[in-house]
């Protein structure tokens, strides 16, 4: 017989928290303030992992999801939640994370960024494989908990246009004559072009390239090639094409990228989140302000606008040569880039940098501990803001900012960047 447990809280992944004789066990599909028939699928030591049978007393805060994979798609995992209270847990998340792993606590919350909770995904990696007994190609994401690829035909999370593409892709390399050797398909949305990036582990022949191209013409598409590592990837069709881009209209900004390179999945979120942090910053004529991990230029650029001089670090070559081509393109001569590791950051090589008046930092998700640990104890930047995709490392660095380095956390708030999910965005405020 299946037990029935009372769901007590929501953990960070955005399971349900019950106890079975005191043992925590993580409930797939149940929220906080239900009570629920489970079915174990798991046991650990320390821990059960169990999936929701039937919901006995439901949440006022439960919805309808609106995709029918729901459940079985490992793409989202919250569309069970109403969209607000999605927002209010990822704040409960990066809290409990910043008092319980960084000790600390924000002077200040800051009011949740929302933006749309539909057709926001602007990026996204499709996994592509041939299955013959279930009709042929599929084409979309991962089951939850597999590695088998969902058999969907729609997604409500891709933007409207890539979504209904989902079931032509599918016919188009179904009929293919390399249609196993085709692992994954990039997708990246601009302002004026959406570009697929076909991973191929062996080329098309003749006559599959004259498919492809006369799919990108229907579709109004265009597709790259992509034949190793994404440094390979090459366009494809049409010979002539719009640039890809995406534009921060508050600064006057546009952003060329190529699809294989970093940009954030939610243009409205992100053009959100850019001017809470350019406010949070406040840069001024003439001070000198350094941005961390700063890519193509996404935060650098708005910075330069308003006068400062900035320099953009990056790890990436690549990227760096984009960011300076952006500079370039919006005649932003007060943005200067470098290439450098900023995981072997010292305290040196931070001196090395000169005075800076203030510092922002967009570490990927293992943060950025080596930075934080390299600020000077002397004429350090007054002002730092973190934008950080995840809260257990910015909670990590916070500790050392705010009980070593002597900053104060004065604000923190979460940016809904992957509605339906329990990724959390957040930015941070330190100052000393």
């Amino acid at each position: 017989m299946n037990p029935v447990v009372d769901i007590l809280s929501l953990d960070h992944e955005g399971h349900g928290v019950a106890r079975i004789d005191g043992k925590v066990t993580f409930v797939d599909g149940a929220l906080a303030g239900e009570r629920a028939e489970i079915s174990i699928y798991r046991k650990h030591a320390k821990y059960n992992s169990a999936n929701a049978v039937v919901i006995l007393k439901a949440s006022a805060q439960r919805a309808t999801p609106k995709c029918r994979y729901f459940g079985r798609c490992g793409g989202c995992s919250m569309q069970h939640l109403e969209a607000s209270a999605q927002v209010a847990a990822k704040q409960r998340v990066l809290e409990e994370n910043l008092a319980r792993i960084g000790k600390v606590k924000p002077e200040l919350m800051l009011r949740a960024l929302h933006g749309p909770t539909w057709n926001y995904r602007h990026r996204s990696r499709l996994s592509v494989r041939r299955v013959d007994k279930k009709g042929g190609v599929l084409v979309g994401f991962h089951e939850k908990r597999s590695s088998f690829i969902a058999d969907m035909e729609s997604c409500e999370i891709l933007t409207a246009d890539v979504a209904a593409l989902i079931q032509p892709l599918r016919a188009l390399i179904g009929g293919l004559s390399n249609s196993d050797r085709i692992p994954q398909i990039e997708i990246a949305v601009g302002e004026h072009v959406t570009v697929l990036v076909f991973r191929l582990l062996e080329p098309w022949t003749d006559e599959d390239a004259a498919h492809v191209r006369a799919f990108a013409d229907r579709h109004g598409v265009h597709v790259w090639e992509q034949r190793k590592g994404p440094d390979t990837a090459r366009p494809f069709w049409p010979n002539i094409a719009p640039e890809l881009s995406y534009n921060l209209p508050e600064f006057g900004l546009v952003m060329p990228f190529k699809p294989t390179e970093f940009t954030q999945v939610n243009t409205a979120i992100n053009r959100a989140l850019v001017s809470r942090a350019l406010r949070l910053l406040d840069p001024q004529p003439g001070e000198r302000i350094a941005d961390l991990f700063c890519g193509l230029g996404n935060f650098t650029l708005p910075i330069a606008t308003r006068g400062a001089d900035v320099l953009g670090i990056e790890g990436s070559a690549e990227l760096v040569a984009r960011a300076q081509e952006n500079a370039l393109r919006n005649r932003l001569p007060n943005a200067r880039f470098a290439v450098d590791n900023l995981f072997e950051m010292t305290p040196e090589k931070f001196t090395a940098l000169g005075h800076l008046d203030k510092l922002l930092i967009d570490p990927p998700r293992s943060g950025a501990i080596e930075v934080v640990k390299s600020l000077p104890d002397a004429g350090a930047p007054q002002r730092i803001v973190y934008v950080s995709c995840d809260p257990a490392t910015l909670a990590r660095d916070a500790e050392v900012l705010v009980h070593v380095k002597g900053y104060r956390l004065r604000a923190a708030g979460v940016a809904n960047m992957f509605p339906h999910t329990a990724h959390v965005e957040s930015v941070a405020l330190f100052e000393r």
